[in-house]
């Protein structure tokens, strides 16, 4: 009895160090960017999640050895040998790079904790959530932090002076105070309290998914979501993240298709998405000598005094980030690429695309290898799509695998945490406790009807 006790003390403890994470890091760059302001040490404290995973990781794997329990590992065993697989390459690969000079220690590092700690918290989650009810807090633990971050994009946009995030660290030495489009002080990206507009769009493509959900569930409190979901939808469109509206558009999409059971139903949201499309086709074309439309869709106009825009320099750094496979099919080692690589030695590659990032780190067997992973978490999701966590995440997850194809979303750590934290929370019942989860599906079926 001692022993079960004390085995769900820690299992508590653990679902504790997890709900941290989740609930602080959408505040995490403005956080640790006003702590660094008084006390220095940036870096350092924006790796205090990166700190905790070490602890929450070592309990975890603990609560399971001494629980027994390796035999419930059967059907996650593939994923988990790909994980250790891709982080054994990013190892093998980084330690190379710096043995040969193509990456610093400070790149290599930054590196390694971009490309891996949402999967380490992915395992994390899983393990803690197959002992805890962290699943039945779900909605609580992203829609909460989300609400503020709604609430300090509409005081940005409507009341705040642009510059009001210097008060807290922003700077040339930090993060930008704000950015805009096309260096024009009329169209300012909000960025609330993430590190970048983008960032904050890629987010809040996951919030709308939850938020979409949830309007459909609840019977009650159904204004109370709309107000929420209006909001939100509003901070997503002045952050003028364009990759974010398609992502959010797809997600949305995709969530209600996996609603709808009837063809009839599909069929109407199909030929509605194809509707939406063609009007929204036609209407940048004819205004697209608008300067509004202009600046709001293509991010330029006539009047740039940009020498070159946003869209060419996507291009171009798409284009360089193929070559840069096709040369090195092999990869030139983490850190070379992507976020890491401002912070190396030689020129800064910013692929625009986090998938070819991948590519130019680890090689195609690298990028094979990280697909392979992502179609995993998938077709687990797919599985149990009936489950409304894992239909959000299914969603969510197509819209953000758009945005990484036009920027580097999983890079922000933000994002990626939160994500993969909520799919190791989702797909921890079905993988690891499968009789508890038939059990608590009957249960949640036989309340709503």
């Amino acid at each position: 009895m001692k022993h079960i006790t004390g085995q769900t003390k820690l299992a508590r403890l653990l679902g504790y160090g997890v709900i941290v994470i989740l609930v602080l890091m959408p505040f995490h760059a403005v956080l640790t960017t006003w702590l660094a302001s008084h006390f220095n040490h940036f870096d350092l404290l924006r790796i205090w999640k990166d700190l905790l995973l070490v602890p929450l990781g070592l309990g975890a794997l603990w609560l399971i050895y001494r629980e027994h329990q390796q035999d419930k590992f059967s059907k996650l065993r593939p994923l988990i040998g790909l994980i250790i697989g891709y982080a054994a390459l990013e190892l093998v690969l980084g330690i190379w790079a710096l043995k040969v000079h193509h990456v610093n220690a400070n790149a290599l590092i930054y590196g390694w904790l971009n490309d891996l700690q949402y999967l380490v918290f992915f395992v994390i989650a899983l393990l803690v959530a197959a002992k805890t009810n962290l699943k039945k807090e779900w909605q609580r633990l992203l829609l909460m932090p989300a609400s503020l971050v709604v609430l300090f994009g509409l005081l940005q946009h409507y009341v705040l002076p642009a510059d009001f995030l210097r008060h807290f660290g922003y700077g040339p030495h930090t993060l930008p105070v704000y950015e805009t489009v096309d260096q024009k002080s009329t169209y300012i990206r909000l960025q609330s309290t993430l590190r970048g507009p983008n960032p904050l769009g890629a987010y809040l493509l996951l919030i709308v998914t939850a938020l979409v959900s949830l309007f459909m569930n609840l019977k009650k409190r159904r204004v109370l979501v709309t107000i929420f979901l209006l909001a939100s939808l509003v901070v997503l469109f002045f952050s003028y993240s364009r990759s974010a509206w398609i992502g959010a558009l797809l997600a949305v999409c995709v969530f209600l298709g996996l609603s709808f059971h009837s063809k009839y139903k599909r069929r109407i949201l199909l030929f509605g998405a194809a509707g939406l499309l063609v009007v929204g086709a036609s209407a940048v074309l004819l205004l697209r000598h608008n300067d509004r439309a202009e600046n709001i869709f293509f991010h330029t106009d006539e009047h740039s005094q940009s020498s070159e825009s946003s869209n060419q320099k996507r291009g171009s750094a798409l284009e360089d980030g193929l070559r840069d496979i096709w040369h090195e099919p092999l990869g030139r080692g983490v850190g070379t690429a992507g976020p890491a690589s401002v912070r190396n030695n030689h020129p800064t590659r910013i692929a625009e695309n986090y998938y070819i990032q991948i590519g130019q780190e680890l090689g195609v067997f690298g990028l094979l290898l990280f697909l392979i992973i992502n179609g995993y978490i998938f077709v687990y999701l797919w599985q149990q799509r009936d489950d409304t966590l894992s239909a959000v995440l299914l969603a969510s997850f197509v819209g953000i695998s758009f945005v990484n194809l036009l920027s580097h979303a999983w890079a922000d750590d933000t994002l990626s945490l939160i994500w993969w934290g909520l799919a190791g929370i989702a797909l921890a019942p079905v993988i690891l406790n499968t009789n508890k989860h038939k059990q608590y599906e009957k249960t949640k079926k036989a309340a709503t009807t």
